[in-house]
């Protein structure tokens, strides 16, 4: 049996497609829908494979009954937005900091075998020199970040030979059924001829399709990593160029404006991908945009995680 936190968000809901296509275990979806929507996976119930559960991994008693005869839990739940980190502090540290503990002391109590944990580029904070290796030094700049931070050391106090578990520090992923983030947000002011915000402008940015991190994700239950591996294309994406694309795909006539920065946010990144080609065998594509122009087909106001 395998166990998916934030089985109904952006990244939750295409591994458990995925899951679904290629295992015939019985899978379980776990979301407190904070941000998910379960009608991410509603046409995926027809073989009865999937099962989903409402509960919040702040909730110990629920996890260890959720985990019991289970061997893989990916664990994706949490405020997984910057500023929304800023804005609700105390859920950010309950759900990215005790939720992560919660999730790894009740997954070692049920007897699973292998927890795979997305971490995030946050925990490097601004880098000295581009691209960034896991060996970097962790010097997040945001509250997001920290909580990351303190997750990922929780993890590594708990792996084992016994209990393996798996970090994954993810760059920027887009795809379908993202919201709130610069590209989704993007897309939807181009369609709408509204002029793309850009806060400061000076962004660099990897970008990493979903497909890829999922890809990875699954790939992580069957290696042994030397360490936290970095999910992300290896190309740095300037944002000035990334709005000239996104208006450009759009044919629309706005452009774009200069905001004021926002503190909180990283200015560049771009992840070294050798531990990720070596040791997981993913290589990514050449072209980190190249999935770009099919998020113009997506039905705008449908609901995503």
């Amino acid at each position: 049996m395998i166990v998916v936190t934030g089985a109904a968000g952006f990244i939750g809901h295409h591994l458990v497609r995925r899951l679904i296509n290629c295992t015939q275990e019985k899978i379980i979806g776990l979301d407190n829908l904070f941000r998910g929507r379960w009608n991410n996976l509603s046409d995926c119930m027809q073989d009865g494979k999937l099962e989903l559960r409402e509960g919040d991994i702040r909730d110990s008693k629920m996890l260890l009954a959720t985990f019991q005869g289970a061997h893989t839990v990916f664990h994706l739940a949490a405020q997984s937005n910057v500023l929304g980190a800023i804005a609700d502090i105390d859920y950010s540290f309950q759900t990215n900091v005790v939720g992560t503990f919660n999730v790894l002391r009740e997954a070692k109590k049920a007897g699973v075998q292998c927890v795979v944990f997305t971490s995030s580029r946050e925990v490097y904070g601004e880098p000295n020199s581009l691209p960034v290796d896991e060996d970097a030094p962790l010097g997040a700049k945001n509250l997001y970040g920290a909580s990351k931070v303190a997750a990922e050391m929780y993890c590594r106090v708990f792996n084992s030979p016994q209990f393996r578990v798996v970090v994954l520090r993810l760059a920027n992923v887009y795809g379908i059924g993202d919201r709130d983030r610069v590209i989704p947000i993007f897309i939807e002011r181009a369609k709408q001829g509204l002029p793309l915000l850009l806060y400061g402008g000076d962004q660099i940015i990897d970008f990493v399709p979903v497909d890829l991190v999922v890809e990875v994700i699954m790939r992580a239950t069957t290696v042994k990593p030397s360490g936290p591996i970095n999910v992300g294309s290896g190309r740095g994406t300037a944002l000035k160029d990334l709005a000239k694309h996104i208006v450009n795909l759009a044919g629309s006539k706005a452009g774009w404006q200069i905001a004021p920065v926002r503190e909180a946010e990283m200015v560049r990144f771009v992840a070294s991908t050798k531990r990720m080609r070596k040791e997981l065998g993913v290589v990514p594509p050449s072209d980190p945009l190249e999935n770009l122009p099919t998020l113009f087909h997506e039905k705008t106001g449908k609901h995503y995680g």
